[in-house]
């Protein structure tokens, strides 16, 4: 037999390393900054084309690379950061693996120019998926200048999977917040597509959050110091009153580094329990200071998942540290009244006798109708209670039942399948419900379900997704016909968001703005709401506008169709029936009356099911 072990070419590890560390655009980001960061750059400049997919250009004024270095730096586990394997328990630096340039280059197109600071010349290097096509002298200045171009462009499935450009510029807009939190003394540039999104300069850390993330959080942050002789922690929290539902701006770093760590979050927002509501997050910037010989960096390759020798006891320096905090900075200073030369001014006391007038009360006085007696007043009173609002109901229940009618005679259902715990209906048997045999008797679950009779068991309605797919019908068909009603708001609110928030808003504002929303940026990241979809009232539109934002940054929307059926079915979330609300007998008539009106109406539009049937033949088991 032959051998079966073969050692792969570099090419192709080279491949596989880049499947690992660069993700997309922002992931070569990531690299070259913390690169040019490890260089000891003071100003970095980011310049992209249509969210990195064509050009990801990043300049720096650090030491630079001699000739045989620029060549070297390409080639895989090679590195200026470590030497041998102990170096890996004292790092300094970002970077220390050696393959962030070696799986950019096999991804990409790539050309360097790069000089050090005693070098008359410096270099230009030319390298295409992993193949050097040129190297030779060039007049550049020091420092370097990397040009990564056509991410993916011979990994098509790779680029395939890319999200639009609104979401990948999100991303991007996310990583650069946490490179230029951290390495505050640097100054950072970003531009998009010839616009410059952000100019940063040195600054303290509080200047650059606030640079970053708005001027309004100036107010809002408490500096928490902790210095023991495990950690030091330096930083800010929110204050309580700030938390939010979404959105919180949470950062940890550790030795300049951004980390993800769940245990430490819960440490402090165990100091923020009984100060803020259930479901709602704080806000905090912390920088974590530990020997590194303390924690373990290399576990992933984003290195942003850290390991820390001494979890427990940092878990409680933080955690006290914090409510410390919080508990310094919320004191209620005492009031200190200047009581000289005040007037005497007596005091409530249940002893003293007061004397009130009497006050004659005419029982039979009715100011509605003074001519009659109180007793004839009072029977008037239950009568005009009772008789004109039944009338009404009258008037009312005979519109629904005109409208079920109308459904009955125009409609047939189509028998959804029944929960695989509940069984299957034959579909040969019961290949479609005719509306006629559903009955007018309608309960409700757990404020949840809407039961009611069929023709071959029981009815289980989920009252939330019925009200979604009504109200997405209902939007599309505005959309498509050209009719969707904006509503204006009295008092508009202000939509405070961060940078790729801010950047997701402002590549789909056409298409909020065709559903009937209205938003005129104030500056900064701030937006004004000043008009909503009709329909919408008791709707929180901050609320509503975020949870669109979230859904299309995770999700991606490429085509604008899809865009657009997408915020209709956000919107329809937003304002349908919540879960657990009381409905009247009604109510419950008025949605499926709607609901079997519709021609798809066993599903919601993001296919999660509406209607089941229990059959009957399962009940019957029962018992």
């Amino acid at each position: 037999m032959s051998d079966v072990i073969k050692l792969l070419p570099d090419s192709v590890a080279n491949q596989i390393a880049a499947g690992e560390v660069i993700q997309r655009p922002a992931s070569v980001i990531k690299e070259l900054v913390e690169n040019a960061i490890d260089a000891q750059a003071t100003h970095v400049q980011i310049i992209l084309k249509d969210a990195g997919r064509t050009l990801i250009q990043i300049i720096d004024d650090g030491v630079g690379m001699s000739d045989t270095d620029a060549r070297l730096a390409f080639e895989r586990h090679s590195t200026s950061k470590i030497r041998t394997a102990d170096d890996l328990f004292t790092l300094h630096t970002m970077g220390f693996r050696g393959e962030a340039l070696a799986s950019i280059a096999a991804i990409s197109q790539v050309e360097l120019r790069t000089r050090r600071h005693d070098a008359s010349l410096g270099t230009r290097l030319v390298i295409n998926a992993s193949q050097c096509e040129s190297q030779e002298p060039d007049m550049c200045p020091v420092g370097s200048n990397f040009m990564i171009k056509n991410i993916f462009f011979n990994v098509p499935a790779r680029r395939k999977f890319l999200k639009s450009n609104q979401v990948e510029l999100s991303n991007i807009v996310k990583e650069f917040e946490k490179l230029a939190l951290v390495n505050h003394e640097v100054e950072f540039t970003l531009t998009h597509n010839g616009n410059l999104m952000y100019k940063l300069g040195k600054g303290t850390f509080r200047q650059r959050i606030t640079a970053l993330m708005g001027n309004n959080l100036d107010q809002q942050l408490l500096p928490v110091t902790i210095d023991t002789s495990l950690v030091s922690v330096q930083g800010y929290v929110g204050k309580p009153e700030n938390a939010r539902k979404r959105n919180a701006l949470q950062f940890m770093f550790v030795n300049e580094r951004f980390m993800r760590h769940p245990y430490f979050h819960k440490a402090v927002m165990t100091a923020y329990e009984q100060l803020i509501p259930e479901g709602e997050q704080p806000n905090y910037f912390l920088k974590f200071t530990v020997d590194p010989q303390a924690i373990d960096v290399n576990i992933h390759p984003t290195k942003t998942e850290i390991k820390f020798e001494d979890e427990l006891p940092i878990w409680q320096i933080l955690a006290a540290g914090v409510k410390e905090t919080l508990g310094r900075f919320s004191e209620v200073p005492a009031i200190d009244f200047d009581t000289q030369g005040a007037p005497d001014i007596p005091a409530y006391s249940s002893h003293v006798e007061v004397h009130r007038p009497e006050i004659a009360v005419d029982p039979s006085y009715n100011p509605f109708k003074s001519s009659q007696s109180a007793s004839a007043g009072h029977q008037a009173r239950q009568h005009a209670v009772a008789d004109k609002p039944m009338s009404n109901w009258d008037e009312l229940f005979a519109n629904f039942e005109r409208k079920k009618r109308q459904s009955l005679e125009s409609h047939e259902l189509q028998q959804p399948v029944a929960d695989s715990s509940v069984g299957n209906v034959d579909a040969q048997q019961d290949a479609s419900l005719p509306l006629g045999d559903l009955q007018s008797v309608y309960l409700q679950l757990k404020g949840r379900y809407i039961l009611s009779p069929a023709k071959s068991g029981l009815m289980i309605i989920d009252q939330h997704r019925a009200h979604v797919r009504i109200l997405f019908d209902r939007y599309i068909g505005r959309i498509n016909t050209g009719n969707m009603a904006s509503q204006a708001i009295l008092f508009p609110e202000v939509l405070h968001l961060s940078a790729s928030q801010a950047v997701t808003l402002d590549g789909m504002l056409p298409e909020m703005e065709q559903m009937g929303f209205a938003l005129s940026p104030l500056g900064g990241n701030d937006w004004s709401v000043n008009a909503i979809p009709s329909g919408l009232d008791g709707v929180d539109a901050s609320a509503m506008i975020h949870q669109i934002i979230d859904a299309v940054e995770n999700g991606g929307m490429p085509l604008k169709k899809r865009l657009l059926d997408h915020l209709a079915l956000q919107v329809a979330r937003s304002a349908a029936i919540p879960a657990g609300r009381t409905l009247l007998q009604e109510e419950m008539e008025m949605l499926v009356a709607d609901l079997l009106r519709l021609p798809e109406p066993n599903y919601t539009p993001d296919g999660k099911t509406i209607i089941n049937v229990i059959p009957m033949e399962h009940i019957t088991k029962l018992f």
